[in-house]
């Protein structure tokens, strides 16, 4: 059975870059690694598709051009059943981590993230695994300063990565197609065991 990769951000020139769009970038950026076909477009799933193999396992790469708070609707063209969402991997940013890491979960909570939640109440299920990257500031003994307040949040996740923080993603980008490659190959359990470290 094929696996769905999801990268969660907003469609448009004016959020490239931001760090609510993290998801998106790094799915973008498998892509183009694994060799995997361009990106077309899925009018029935309101969002960019692009396929391949891992190793012998079919993937297909999905960017919904939804909204953030509207993925669900998206993924659910896609991933019919709480069945289908065990093959269903969602990369998405997180405030709960700092930048330079990243994190794979499953069948958590949304943890407040608007894209995550909307995606739970589409596939009626909360057992899905999630790739989490960190894009809060953190102190030079390496505690997180996460932003405080709704509006603060909401400015915070929608500014531009700087070019030191680009920099810094590359590597977690590098660590993320790993991880992606191991769930699709070897489980989840062992890229739970590899990379959660």
């Amino acid at each position: 059975m094929a696996w769905v990769i999801v990268g969660l951000g907003n469609p448009g020139y004016e959020y490239e870059d931001t760090r609510h769009n993290t998801g998106r970038m790094a799915v973008e950026d498998f892509a183009k690694y694994a060799k995997f076909s361009d990106w077309k477009e899925d009018k029935k799933a309101k969002s960019l598709i692009s396929r391949g193999l891992i190793e012998r396992t079919i993937v297909a790469l999905v960017l919904p051009n939804t909204f953030m708070n509207k993925s669900g609707s998206a993924v659910a063209k896609l991933v019919k059943n709480p069945k289908g969402a065990e093959r269903l991997v969602v990369v998405y940013d997180d405030l709960d981590l700092p930048l330079g890491t990243m994190k794979i979960s499953y069948n958590r909570g949304s943890g407040g993230h608007k894209g995550v939640e909307s995606i739970m109440r589409a596939v009626k299920t909360k057992k899905f695994t999630r790739i989490r990257i960190g894009v809060s500031h953190s102190t030079a003994s390496g505690a997180i300063r996460k932003p405080i307040g709704d509006k603060v949040i909401v400015n915070f996740i929608l500014t531009k990565f700087k070019t030191h923080e680009l920099e810094e993603l590359k590597r977690v980008f590098k660590r993320t197609r790993e991880a992606l490659e191991t769930i699709a190959t070897e489980g989840l359990e062992r890229a739970m065991n590899t990379f959660n470290t």
